[in-house]
């Protein structure tokens, strides 16, 4: 992610941010490009200082080189830094401390002025610790992030750079939003229910109008309208423009709060701006959390397959709900979806109370966190039974419920 101090645009007098994209078939760029990438190549091993010394020495300081010290900014993203020493940081300056202070006691009380020798105390050192004098030195102070040494890099080809730094530059804009609004058209199912998947997935806060025909409106909270988090739900939503460049057909508007005032500006989007996407197009994901309880109720409840869902269920005229799961019997067919509801989806919560009693499909569970704090009253009117938690589902009661709905339903003859 480009840092606020690397942000290259331009601010048109009708108060729209212009981000001033790289193109990636220019065959400057692509060759700082490709020299930016030899030095990360090569500079596994060294440390973030030597790494960074080098880059400056390519490209320079001021307001000219913004794109260059972005683009290194991407390729340090890819970069692993860690400590390297062969024993701690910390220690070896209390033992190396200590060792120079005795040998300063040790001279004084000689009576002569012999000069230190701070050889002499690397020695000491090395010999309680049992490594060489030079490994002392150099692990000193390795734990300070100049001296951090990279340990592997995440290659990419020029022109991939150079695509990645244009979507950073915009994910870098989005930071600054209040509210974004993004309309996708004439896109297959599946893309649908991947946007819906990965607004869930990042935990953003949404409302959503059209259909599968139509195509959809979002309007996504920004992280600037939020009292709190910002700054992790921003690089949430960050994280979501990856997945909206996948498609075919879109247009992107945001309102923005701009520049230390926090002027209020605008930023457009569309896909023929020709953004392209880093991310493998793989779909959905699993929140990670819910990979025990999955694993579990896989167990327990052996006569269900159980599936992330990918239907999209349309609420009458206030938008979709995609839920979470989609059990179905594997004797007989029935299905049940089941959306578990974490103290993330207060918002989602009241929404689906007020709309699943009379959208909502046949059979459902909605599994409700108790840090949401809803009282029985609110819940009365769903038709499909509530399952509450602390932290995960219990796999053994979600099981029952399944099971009493094999019993409920008459179109079985049970």
């Amino acid at each position: 992610m480009l840092t606020g101090n690397l942000v290259r645009v331009k601010v048109t007098s009708k108060g729209r941010v212009m981000p001033l994209y790289l193109s990636r078939d220019n065959a400057q760029w692509l060759e700082v490009a490709e020299s930016l990438l030899l030095i990360f190549r090569e500079g596994v091993g060294t440390t973030r200082y030597e790494i960074e010394t080098e880059v400056h020495e390519l490209v320079g300081e001021g307001l000219a080189t913004l794109a260059h010290r972005g683009l290194a900014k991407v390729l340090e993203d890819r970069a692993e830094f860690e400590v390297v020493a062969d024993v701690p940081p910390e220690t070896l300056r209390e033992k190396l401390f200590s060792a120079a202070a005795d040998y300063r006691r040790s001279l004084r009380a000689a009576g002569h002025r012999a000069p230190f020798k701070r050889d002499h105390v690397l020695e000491v050192v090395g010999r309680e610790l049992g490594i060489e004098p030079e490994a002392v030195a150099a692990g000193l102070f390795a734990d300070l992030k100049d001296e951090n040494r990279m340990l592997k890099f995440d290659d990419l080809d020029a022109q991939r750079l150079v695509d990645r730094y244009n979507v950073a530059l915009a994910q870098a804009i989005l930071l600054r939003a209040v509210l974004v609004t993004a309309v996708v058209r004439n896109e297959k199912p599946a893309r649908y229910r991947q946007l819906f998947r990965q607004l869930k997935f990042h935990r953003l806060l949404y409302r959503v109008e059209g259909s599968m025909t139509t195509g959809y409106t979002f309007q996504i909270d920004g992280p600037l309208s939020l009292f709190s988090a910002t700054n992790r739900y921003g690089l949430q939503m960050a994280l979501f423009l990856p997945t909206l460049l996948h498609c075919a057909e879109f247009r992107l508007d945001a309102e923005l709060r701009w520049g230390p005032k926090r002027d209020p500006r605008s930023f457009h989007l569309e896909s023929s701006d020709g953004l392209i996407s880093h991310q493998a197009d793989t779909g959905t994901y699993v929140p990670a959390e819910m990979g025990a309880f999955l694993d579990r109720i896989r167990q327990v409840a052996s006569a269900w397959d159980v599936t992330e869902s990918t239907e999209v269920i349309e609420l009458g005229r206030e938008g979709v709900w995609v839920p979470d799961y989609r059990f179905v019997h594997k004797a007989t067919g029935l299905d049940v979806f089941l959306e578990v509801v974490g103290f993330w989806k207060r918002s989602s919560l009241d929404r689906l109370l007020r709309l699943l009693p009379q959208h909502g499909p046949k059979r459902y569970v909605l599994a409700i966190s108790d840090r949401l704090k809803v009282d029985e009253e609110s819940i009365e009117g769903l038709s499909g039974p509530v399952l509450r938690f602390k932290e995960i589902p219990n796999s053994n009661d979600l099981s029952a419920l399944l099971d009493r709905f094999l019993k409920d339903s008459p179109e079985l003859g049970f």
